[in-house]
């Protein structure tokens, strides 16, 4: 305290120590001047239930807790870090150490964008961050692409996948009001548009909306032929792209009805 205003405590593996005896050693931090208690979930053991509960605890309990930050700091290793460390600013916290993708030790630790969205879309919490939510996108990949470490398509918030929809009764939905399959819009994290992916799944309101963005503007039977050459194409493909779409209109027998029209 002598050398630095700020002074954290990091109380390793609290996430299994007795909440008494955490609580008797927090006080003693906080007299040897601690500005910041660090409550590490060091294992990532513990449920979101038990985790709240024990910063609810250190809140009540431990003696001159109103000069200090209750911090929050969780591992990834059961998939609960996220939602240990939004249980632990529920009940009083007012840090969370997070990280860009969920980058840490082992299975990593709590993801900053994931922390961020779930605050934002949750304003009656009260709990803000001040982040601008636009560059979330950006940053995980910059962050992805220095340290070469692969995001999951379907990595929450940032993920390759994470608007892109496949299913033909999800892609209809999200055509007719995207609200109807996405709590958040794309661009409040700096992701252009939502993506309809054109798979095996995908059904004709998908079908028809890529084809007119392509310049295609097919009537209702148009379409049922169309869509049925669609799937025989996509029992061969992955995913269809624009080209194949091209191609699967440019060789069908009512190709020259279509252009003509």
């Amino acid at each position: 305290k002598s050398f630095v205003y700020d002074v954290e405590f990091y109380a390793e593996d609290a996430g299994r120590t007795d909440n008494e005896y955490l609580a008797r050693v927090c006080e003693t931090a906080i007299k040897a001047g601690a500005t910041v208690l660090n409550i590490p979930d060091t294992t990532g053991y513990c449920l979101p239930s038990e985790y709240g509960a024990k910063i609810k605890y250190l809140k009540e309990n431990v003696k001159g807790i109103e000069s200090a930050i209750l911090s929050c700091h969780c591992h990834n290793d059961l998939g609960l870090a996220t939602a240990n460390s939004i249980e632990g600013v529920i009940n009083g916290a007012r840090q969370i150490e997070c990280t860009i993708n969920g980058i840490g030790e082992r299975a990593g630790n709590t993801a900053l964008e994931e922390v961020v969205m779930i605050l934002k879309q949750h304003p009656y919490l009260n709990l803000n961050t001040n982040i601008e939510t636009s560059q979330l996108y950006g940053i995980s990949q910059l962050v992805s692409d220095s340290m070469g470490v692969y995001t999951q398509p379907n990595k929450a918030i940032v993920g390759a996948n994470a608007f892109a929809h496949s299913s033909g009764i999800h892609q209809d939905g999200v055509i007719k009001h995207r609200e109807t399959y996405e709590i958040i819009d794309p661009k409040d994290v700096g992701v252009t548009e939502s993506a309809i992916v054109l798979t095996a799944r995908s059904g004709r309101a998908a079908l028809a909306y890529r084809a007119k963005h392509i310049g295609y503007e097919l009537t209702k039977l148009q379409l049922d032929v169309i869509y049925s050459n669609f799937l025989k194409f996509a029992d061969r493909k992955k995913e269809i792209d624009n080209n194949d779409i091209h191609e699967i209109i440019e060789t069908s027998h009512i190709y020259k009805e279509i252009i003509s029209a």
